[in-house]
């Protein structure tokens, strides 16, 4: 999930409610920027819907929760489309489903010098410039609205984690 600067989702008061308001199993989080790792449940889509309800009616933030088992996670770290790239500047972006025709050509509009793009499935992966995640225009609004739909980005260092976590 997205918890983003502003929404203030404290990681262990939400493994609580994740516990007591939901059928997750062996529910942990993994640092505080929204992601929770559980055993795959049957039902992905109606576990999110429910962990989106339980965040909502807790802590106030109405925000998308994204699935990706362990198998998703490894295809697509093992799809890394850049040569090379600083591990802290490049990012994947979780897509909720399938992105908008022509969401890459608009993205790509607004890129400054020095980032790249690269949709593999429902990942969007973004290497950002030297310059960072805070000089860039792709914001998280712009991505959204150019993609069509909902997305989490974690960076590579975090994306790797998880593999590691929900082996």
């Amino acid at each position: 999930m997205n918890v983003s600067g502003r929404n203030s989702v404290p990681m262990a008061r939400l493994r609580e409610a994740l516990a007591s308001d939901t059928d997750l199993q062996n529910v942990s989080t993994y640092i505080a920027s929204g992601n929770i790792i559980c055993d795959s449940p049957p039902d992905a889509a109606s576990a999110c819907a429910r962990v989106r309800e339980v965040i909502a009616a807790e802590f106030g933030v109405d925000t998308p929760v994204i699935a990706r088992t362990h198998d998703e996670l490894t295809v697509a770290l093992a799809a890394y489309p850049f040569v090379g790239g600083v591990e802290k500047l490049v990012h994947a972006m979780f897509l909720e489903g399938e992105p908008a025709d022509g969401a890459l050509d608009a993205l790509h509009e607004r890129l400054v010098p020095g980032e790249e793009l690269a949709l593999v499935g429902r990942d969007l992966w973004i290497s950002y410039s030297d310059s960072g995640v805070h000089a860039t225009k792709l914001t998280k609004a712009v991505l959204d609205r150019a993609l069509g739909v909902a997305g989490t980005a974690r960076n590579l260092r975090t994306t790797r984690k998880l593999v590691e976590l929900t082996a």
